[in-house]
Order: C-alpha cells, then sequence, then structure tokens
C-alpha cells in the first residue's frame, strides 16, 4: 500500500488528525511518509495548512501540496473566484505517484468529502483514487447521521470499484451517547468495511510528543498500529 487517498464523509470529521495519526504510526514501524493535500482552501500563502499540521503532530514527515487558495470553499469554487488554475485529478495523482518513488507510504488527504468538486469539469478526490487505483480511508463523524453519509461514500467506491479499505472515527468522545455506541457496531456493516481505529475527543491539542506516543493505540494493525476494533465494541458497549 504506498498510497492512501483519506477522505472524510464531510468537513470537521477529524481528517486532518486522523492523517496525522496515520503518519504517525507509520513513522513509528520505521516507513518514510509522504503527505500531499489535494487541495488546501481557506489559508493565505504564508499560513500553514493541513499537511503542515499532520507534520506538526506527526512528525518527519515530506509535505507537499498541490494548490491553495485564500477562500475557505470548496476547492472548485476558490479557485474561480481567486481566478487561479483549479486542481486537477491527474496533477494531484502525478504529484502522488512522484512521491511514492521516494517514500513508503504517501497520504493523499482530500478536501471534504469524497465528491467535493476540484475544477469545473468536476473532478474529485475520488477520480485521483481512480487514477492511482488507490485504496480509500474514511473518516466518518462518532454521531447520529453518520451512518447515512458513511454508507453513501460507500457505495460511490464501490460503484467504481475502489477499495474502501476501512473507516476510522474521527473523534470519540469520553461519555458517547446511545447512538454514537450503536454506530460502532453499524459503520461496519453499512459500509462493507472494517472498522480501522478512532481517535479520542481533542487529540489533536495534545503536544506532538504525547500525540506520537498514543497515535499507534488509535489505529488499527493494518496501519500500523495496535488499535483493536472488538476491544473497542466491548468498551463502547460497556
Amino acid at each position: 500500500m504506498p498510497i492512501l487517498v483519506i477522505t472524510g464523509t464531510g468537513t470537521e470529521v477529524g481528517k486532518t488528525v486522523t492523517t496525522a495519526a496515520v503518519a504517525a504510526a507509520a513513522l513509528a514501524a520505521g516507513r518514510t511518509v509522504a503527505v500531499l493535500k489535494a487541495a488546501q482552501t481557506g489559508v493565505g500563502p504564508d499560513e500553514r495548512g493541513d499537511a503542515d499540521e499532520v507534520a506538526r503532530l506527526a512528525g518527519p514527515v515530506t509535505v507537499a501540496e498541490v494548490a491553495r487558495y485564500p477562500e475557505p470553499l470548496a476547492p472548485a469554487t476558490a479557485a474561480r473566484r481567486a481566478g487561479r488554475e483549479p486542481v486537477r485529478p491527474a496533477d494531484v495523482a502525478e504529484a502522488a505517484q512522484k512521491l511514492a518513488t521516494e517514500h513508503d507510504l504517501v497520504l493523499v488527504e482530500g478536501a471534504g468529502g469524497l465528491l467535493v468538486r476540484f475544477d469545473e469539469a468536476g473532478g474529485t478526490l475520488a477520480d485521483v483514487a481512480e487514477l492511482l487505483r488507490a485504496p480509500v480511508l474514511l473518516v466518518a463523524s462518532a454521531g447520529l447521521g453518520t451512518l447515512n453519509t458513511t454508507e453513501l461514500t460507500a457505495r460511490e467506491l464501490r460503484g467504481r470499484r475502489l477499495e474502501l479499505l476501512g473507516v476510522v472515527i474521527g473523534s470519540w468522545p469520553t461519555t458517547p451517547d446511545l447512538a454514537m455506541r450503536c454506530n460502532v457496531t453499524d459503520l461496519p456493516e453499512v459500509s462493507g468495511a472494517p472498522l480501522l481505529g478512532a481517535l479520542p475527543e481533542g487529540a489533536g491539542a495534545r503536544t506532538p510528543a504525547d500525540f506520537r506516543a498514543a497515535a499507534p493505540g488509535w489505529v488499527a494493525p493494518r496501519l500500523d498500529g495496535t488499535w483493536r476494533a472488538e476491544a473497542f465494541r466491548e468498551a463502547a458497549d460497556a
């Protein structure tokens, strides 16, 4: 798995912090890692973007962006309003392939959900995954409503014959409600893919040293971690 595409069921589900956890676990396992942000929006030329935040939390990873736009909008809209060239799926795929020649693992982080538009032709992160024939990791929220958005994303991936590697819960509270506890069982069922991790609420606010030490315990062995779905499910039911 030299390239892994990471998407979310929407915005603010913990995608960047999950990317950092996957990167930290891979680094702890002795792998070299690059993080590629397909389209960074909502930051200025000299501001830190999502890939920079991954590096701050995870450690020594190579950071790259294909494009960045100042307004916090969908990439296609942000590019149009800024009067700049949009991101093309082929450009993202080419950048990822180049990084893969020099790293053991390349994490390609999208913007928002799987079908957020990059350009006026309707190109998306799903198109990037198709070009790369890369597996996709889906970051989902824990609470009510997550089953619908998770299943819709999984159906789109299946329709494109892309592998959904698994689902990670981007933020798990210390006191989950009934819907959250039930979703631990239901998310694998609606997605047709295993649950591969759960990040504790507020994980991104930890110090980098604490984050790096804890991250392997938040993701499953398939992602170089030690997290176990069955033990997590039992704890959620307790």
